[in-house]
């Protein structure tokens, strides 16, 4: 038994490397080695040096550091990919410089300046987990930062690491304008986003003041309207409701909820509705300086709300300088439907389609919706979102046999074309139905004449991006996710699994994996099996069975048969059947 004495210590160390590093010294070597010695330098090694670390070795795309604190180990982190994060900001996505962290708590051995053991070990194997640009901590390490820091993190469960012998439970850190993960955070906790070139507006949710809870409907109803008819503007930035509604029941610092979500202009109101008198505040804010540009009050009757959101969005334009063209001055006054019944169905029903993506949420926004259309049969936006709930059913199988869904789709969206030809969201449903009738060409001239309606419409990007990926598009696609995650940062966790597919199907495997990877935290089990399929034909079977293994245990009644029922109206059917082979080589039951 050897007499040495062998120092050990209970330190924090934080171990980080650049995804992708060898395609991009392949594509730039003295480029990408300039420009990494210039992060170190500029960004990287001071924030350390600030936190108190202590960098025990670098490599070519790589670096251990040691801190006596897991507090300064994860603030180091969060700053660093900040950092990161603002610098890549107008870089292209497949030319960015992206760290990929791992901390943990353990116990190491020293021997001169360097360290070793299980420490450094699932470190470094925590940050060959982490997306690029984001953390990967373990459990060791939350525990001693739980309360300390103001960090938030999505479980990702136990994981196996590569040499370590029992699985290490780990948690991802939430970071917003993460790139990779790109998961909600409050918007308390958010990052400011940098300014577009062209004026921008965020419409927050007004106030109800009457007293009467069933009166939010008719709240959020008017404010949707108004965030959809200023979507239509080219010259403007309009933020989805998705991002602004986080704010919906709290207090909100109107310049704080400005550089959360990247604009210079906030709309906040409220509204007092009492019999058939309805009474609408509007005020607009400059933010960067707080000004106040334009206030109004309306005391009107109810069957005027139509009339008061359109002076609101013309108002709005003027205010902030958005030149208009002859077209949009038109759709800025557009409504939804004219009849005042008809509205009130609408905006319940849109309440129980923001919910979710489910039969029963889908069945109650169905109700509401029929019972509007009842009531006003030629309102273009009301037959394309029933068009839309069809298509739906047509994926997932709720009501109808398929080609039943996919006819009562299509005769919604013609009925809609043909009322207002140039509504956006009919478009939409057009180019779902055309590519579900596998006539992709048409289906992407539809998707893009929808994005041109409406170029500031988040979800109409997003649903263009899942019509361009399957019909044989996939780097636009990309494009179009990227600009519906720019409209809503606090985007919805499908985004995540649109942006990803656009990836894996350009070819970019990395990026869709941690696009996946972010899904599955926001969505326990959504994404996992497309990270079986990208693992299991890049060559790495072993992730592949076991995230086959996560899926089945979020996911009890999967089944490859199941899956395929969904794919049936992708343009590429060679690819189909290579991600069923793949589906099948990582150990998922056919049927």
């Amino acid at each position: 038994m050897s007499s040495e004495y062998v120092q050990r210590r209970l330190t924090a160390v934080l171990a980080a490397d650049v995804a992708g590093y060898s395609r991009l010294m392949g594509r730039d070597e003295e480029g990408t080695l300039g420009q990494l010695k210039t992060l170190r330098k500029t960004l990287v090694d001071p924030v350390i040096a600030a936190h108190r670390g202590r960098i025990v070795k670098t490599t070519g795309d790589g670096m251990l550091v040691e801190f006596a604190s897991a507090v300064d180990a994860a603030r180091c982190a969060v700053e660093v990919q900040r950092g990161m994060a603002a610098q890549n900001a107008d870089v292209p996505q497949d030319s960015r410089i992206e760290f990929r962290i791992g901390i943990h708590v353990g116990d190491i051995i020293v021997d001169d300046d360097d360290i070793f053991g299980d420490g450094v070990n699932i470190a470094a194997r925590l940050e060959g987990i982490a997306e690029p640009g984001g953390i990967c901590i373990s459990d060791d390490a939350q525990r001693q930062i739980r309360g300390k820091v103001d960090i938030a993190f999505d479980d990702m469960g136990p994981q196996h690491l590569k040499n370590i012998a029992e699985p290490m439970r780990a948690g991802r850190v939430r970071l917003d304008g993460d790139a990779a993960s790109r998961t909600t955070v409050k918007p308390a906790e958010a990052q400011p986003l940098s300014l577009p070139g062209k004026p921008s507006v965020a419409v927050l949710p007004f106030q109800n003041m009457s007293g009467d809870p069933e009166q939010e409907h008719f709240c959020d109803g008017l404010v949707e309207d108004i965030i959809t008819t200023l979507s239509k503007l080219a010259g403007l930035r309009v933020i989805a409701r998705n991002s602004t509604f986080v704010y919906k029941g709290r207090p909100v610092d109107v310049r704080e909820a400005a550089k959360q979500l990247g604009v210079r202009y906030i709309l906040e109101g409220s509204v007092r509705r009492s019999g058939n008198r309805i009474r609408v505040t509007a005020q607009l804010i400059d933010a960067q300086d707080g000004a106040h540009l334009w206030a109004e009050r309306y005391d009107r009757a109810m069957d005027d709300i139509f009339a008061i959101q359109d002076e609101i969005t013309l108002v709005l334009a003027t205010e902030m300088q958005v030149k208009l063209t002859e077209g949009e001055q038109a759709r800025l006054q557009y409504t939804t439907t004219t009849n005042v019944e008809a509205w009130s169905c609408w905006v319940q029903g849109m309440s129980h389609h923001r919910k979710a993506i489910t039969r029963e949420d889908s069945g109650q926004a169905r109700f509401f919706w029929e019972k509007a259309l009842a009531l006003d049969p030629m309102s273009a936006a009301l037959n394309a979102k029933l068009g839309f709930l069809h298509c739906l059913d047509a994926r997932f199988g709720w009501w109808d046999d398929r080609e039943v869904a996919i006819d009562k789709a299509r005769s919604y969206s013609d009925k809609a074309l043909e009322i207002d030809p140039g509504n956006a969201d009919a478009y939409t449903v057009s180019s779902l139905v055309l590519q579900f009738q596998r006539l992709h060409d048409d289906a992407v001239a539809a998707a893009r004449k929808a994005v041109k309606l409406a170029p500031g419409a988040a979800d109409t990007a997003e649903l263009a991006s899942h019509v361009l990926a399957a019909s044989g598009y996939p780097n636009d696609a990309v494009e179009l996710s990227e600009r519906a995650m720019t409209l809503s940062p606090n985007y919805p966790a499908v985004y995540l699994g649109t942006l990803g597919n656009a990836y894996r199907l350009s070819g970019r495997p990395e990026q869709a994996i941690a696009a996946f990877q972010a899904y599955h935290a926001r969505n326990p089990g959504f994404g996992l099996t497309d990270l079986v399929i990208i693992y299991q034909q890049t060559d790495q079977p072993e992730k592949a069975r076991r995230t086959a293994e996560q899926l089945l245990a979020a996911r009890p009644n999967f089944t490859i048969a199941a899956w395929l029922t969904t794919q049936f109206s992708r343009r590429d059917v060679a690819q189909v059947e290579a991600d069923t082979v793949a589906l099948r080589a990582a150990g998922l039951p056919p049927g």
